[in-house]
């Protein structure tokens, strides 16, 4: 089963590649947002401490939204960095949480009418990162990676007030199933690379031991000749596997600017 989602995801993501040499795949318009957000931040992992940790989070988040020469599909990359600080209950430990997050998406485009649009779509999704706590002495690091195949969704909705055009978009990602790595509770980081126990590090992923849930709303505004984006990201983050309970939940909100380009 893990060589069969290593290969699927290995032509999902070199697929893009290929599809350069493509005449019909040549891509005619681009959208690039950058946008920056702060807000609230929850951690809890068993191998470091059972409690809840709570504080805050920061995320810097890139997306490049292209339009295929095959009028009703298109292609998503985000890229984004996500840091957290965040307490126990008694506030006299922390933990530090930074994590990188990079997803690739074909969506197909479904008109419901002239100012709604449907568009369905598969995922390849690569996170990594890792989560340290200042009190552990012999395992103060939690690492995370994981590598997915999943479903997304977006809806866009196009009004106006007054002359002022307005685009709202929602997003909701969640992924099928994949691998990640996940080492057995009590299992130090010095045994597991340097005396060789790796056994059962490296786990199939589906909703029977993960979940990850994301939802994304957005608003263009245009400003000036210029694209001024607000955001709302929620990221649920579950794994309960090899006697390790994960939770990783942040709420950030976020503003940016969005360019346009046209490629021929």
């Amino acid at each position: 089963m893990k060589r069969i989602i290593g290969y699927l995801l290995m032509c999902f993501i070199t697929y893009p590649l290929s599809a350069q040499f493509n005449s019909e795949e040549v891509q005619r318009e681009m959208n690039e947002g950058t946008l920056a957000g702060f807000g609230t931040s929850q951690v809890k992992d068993t191998y470091l401490s059972p409690f809840n940790y709570s504080g805050w989070g920061a995320r810097i988040l890139n997306e490049r939204m292209s339009l295929l020469r095959r009028m009703n599909f298109f292609r998503q990359q985000i890229i984004s960095v996500d840091i957290s600080s965040t307490q126990n209950p008694a506030e006299n430990v922390n933990d530090f949480g930074a994590f990188v997050d990079y997803s690739l998406t074909y969506y197909y485009r479904i008109r419901t009418g002239n100012n709604f649009s449907l568009l369905p779509g598969a995922s390849a999704h690569l996170m990594g990162g890792f989560i340290y706590n200042t009190r552990n002495g012999n395992n103060p690091l939690s690492a995370k990676v994981d590598i997915d195949l999943g479903l997304s969704v977006i809806m866009l909705y196009t009004f106006r007030i007054k002359k002022y055009p307005l685009t709202l978009r929602y997003q909701a990602d969640i992924p099928l199933g994949g691998i990640f790595f996940s080492p057995p509770y009590g299992i130090s980081y010095y045994e597991m690379f340097n005396e060789g126990n790796r056994s059962e590090i490296i786990a199939f992923n589906s909703f029977h031991n993960k979940l990850a849930l994301k939802n994304y709303a957005t608003v263009d505004i245009p400003v000036h000749g210029s694209t001024l984006r607000l955001g709302y990201l929620s990221s649920l983050y579950y794994s309960d596997t090899n006697q390790i309970d994960t939770r990783i939940l942040s709420n950030t909100f976020m503003i940016g600017w969005v360019k346009k380009f046209v490629l021929r």
